[in-house]
């Protein structure tokens, strides 16, 4: 979960670097600690990627076929400062792909007898209250525990103690295996069961069984803490170009632990992926029910405990996938597993412009259907003057636009429901019907509709001062979240700030204080601008400037502001 408090005077670029690959190596994942782990990728590919590194990609990829390495490469800047360049040695958080290994400990204490997929969760964990004690083992890998809200904000100490305590006191939005929400807490819940029943602490239980690959090494460890991952590590970037939690947050972890709270290299993820589904970790019958498409998500999607199942429909071969990201790291992970030919493809990132989620969707088809890659569009420079486009653009009814022009680029900040909705029309599959009932949700919350939402507004009020009045001021999507901005009118000011609800109303990410949406774009022609977007996975707006207007057009129409300056 992003942070929600921000310190008000705390301030929240990406200094991109071209692609940084090296040649050779054998097929065997790199050893944990090898900073310079030697790579080795298809020439084909490669290049593609290469491509994709110079558009503004920054991470590591590996690849495998069978157990056999077809790509594992690094490109772009691990630190911007240092100009210390990614490498396949380099680590990643990884994010919400803590679940899938989360779940299959879980599977392993099963097939050791310590519990059972439909024991509920009161049984197996004393100290345990309110609504959650009923909820089963199942329904909380499935996400269909009902339970709503938040335990913790992650790069917040909270106690094991105080975990529990959060999570006793969670509401459930439906009957427990009625409905589906995912939930963060429902997969620290498990980690606090896997500690009770193991006998052993979570983190140490973890690293011991589940993250030990054949052979002995160990994949991977916790960003934050110990047992910690061996090697280098990759320095996040935020949205606004500044570093990300570097790692050093002492704990206690458990806002994280058991959900989102580990970090490995591209090839050991990869690695641990193959081990797990060929059996090596857990058993072949655990290992079909981890893969057996669980509560059905619809258009060929089904939760299963730690992954997504796709059918064939979506890219001719079903595969399951894992994804993690969008919080104070900076990082994005994804991995996916084609059982048919037993392939792992593996994608980190560190950067926003070209996240490994916009990666693999852009790639990820043609890799799975064996084809040649896409390569990104290339902006085009028709001789437009940015500078000339800087200044404030008026709405007749409600909003503006503040352009500023940082070298070739410019840079479009939108502020009111009109102008939002002009820049940022609904995008990556959600509809305007889909951002109309989030912003119903948000309003709920922070009314005060449910528990969470008079927690919240108690925390607003702590942090701001008594709210006078809560306007909406558009939806977004943004990242992997689909956003809706809000001002709060408090006796002293106005803070804007952006909520991400999850279906049942309960906050999956938001940021108080913040600036509000802004758009970067090039050149595209005289006097018109498209998104600086390579991976096309944007708002499909143009922006055109002349005779003192600025005009957006967008799939909702066209909407023209006038130069106020």
């Amino acid at each position: 979960m992003t942070n929600k408090y921000l310190a008000a005077a705390a301030a929240l670029t990406v200094a991109g670097l071209l692609a940084a690959c090296t040649e050779g190596g054998d097929a065997a994942p790199p050893a944990a600690g090898t900073s310079r782990a030697v790579a080795k990728c298809d020439p084909r590919l490669d290049t593609a990627f290469k491509a994709w590194a110079r558009a503004g990609f920054s991470g590591s990829i590996a690849i495998s076929t069978g157990g056999k390495f077809d790509c594992r490469a690094a490109y772009g800047s691990a630190n911007d400062d240092s100009e210390t360049p990614n490498t396949t040695g380099t680590v990643f958080s990884i994010g919400s792909i803590t679940k899938a290994v989360t779940a299959a400990t879980v599977f392993g204490l099963a097939e050791d007898g310590k519990l059972g997929l439909d024991d509920r969760a009161g049984d197996l964990l004393p100290g345990l209250t309110g609504p959650v004690r009923k909820v089963t083992v199942r329904q909380l890998l499935l996400h269909t525990s009902g339970l709503k809200g938040s335990h913790g904000e992650d790069h917040k100490p909270l106690s094991r103690k105080a975990a529990l305590k959060a999570i006793s006191r969670l509401e459930l939005a439906f009957r427990p295996g009625s409905g589906y929400a995912y939930s963060n807490a429902g997969y620290t819940l498990l980690a606090l069961i896997i500690e009770q029943v193991s006998g052993a602490t979570y983190r140490q239980y973890t690293a011991s069984e589940m993250l030990r690959m054949p052979g002995g090494r160990v994949a991977g460890g916790f960003w934050d803490g110990r047992p910690a991952p061996s090697g280098p590590r990759a320095t996040g970037y935020l949205e606004d170009g500044q570093a990300g939690e570097s790692g050093d947050f002492a704990g206690p972890h458990w806002a994280l632990d058991g959900n989102g709270a580990l970090a490995m290299t591209a090839g050991d993820l990869a690695a641990w992926t193959r081990a797990l589904f060929t059996g090596r970790l857990v058993s072949a019958e655990s290992v079909e029910a981890i893969s057996k498409p669980g509560h059905d998500l619809g258009d060929g999607q089904s939760e299963t405990p730690g992954w997504v199942a796709f059918d064939a429909s979506r890219y001719g071969k079903p595969f399951l996938m894992s994804a993690g990201g969008g919080g104070q790291v900076g990082h994005e992970a994804v991995v996916a597993w084609i059982p048919g030919e037993q392939r792992v493809i593996t994608i980190v990132s560190n950067k926003p412009k070209v996240s490994a989620a916009d990666l693999l969707k852009k790639v990820g088809p043609a890799l799975i259907a064996g084809k040649p890659l896409p390569t990104p569009r290339a902006p085009v420079d028709a001789g437009s003057d940015p500078a000339a486009t800087a200044g404030k653009y008026v709405l007749p009814s409600d909003g503006s636009f503040d352009v500023t022009s940082p070298g070739q680029r410019i840079t479009v900040s939108a502020t009111g429901t009109d102008a939002v909705t002009a820049l940022f029309p609904p995008s990556g599959g959600f509809t305007a019907a889909d951002f109309r009932a989030h912003e119903k949700r948000v309003r709920a919350l922070l009314e005060g509709e449910s528990r969470e939402g008079r927690e919240e507004r108690s925390s607003l009020e702590d942090a701001f001062g008594p709210l006078r009045h809560v306007a909406l001021g558009g939806t977004v999507f943004q990242g992997s979240d689909v956003r809706t901005y809000v001002t709060l009118t408090t006796r002293a000011n106005a803070v804007t700030g952006w909520y991400s609800l999850n279906e049942v109303g309960g906050i999956s990410a938001a940021e108080v204080p913040t600036k509000p949406p802004e758009l970067t774009l090039v050149p595209a022609g005289r006097d018109r601008y498209l998104p600086d977007d390579p991976a096309g996975t944007g708002p499909d707006v143009t922006v055109k400037f002349r005779d003192g207007r600025l005009t957006v057009s967008g799939p909702g129409g066209t909407t023209v502001a006038e130069r106020s300056d």
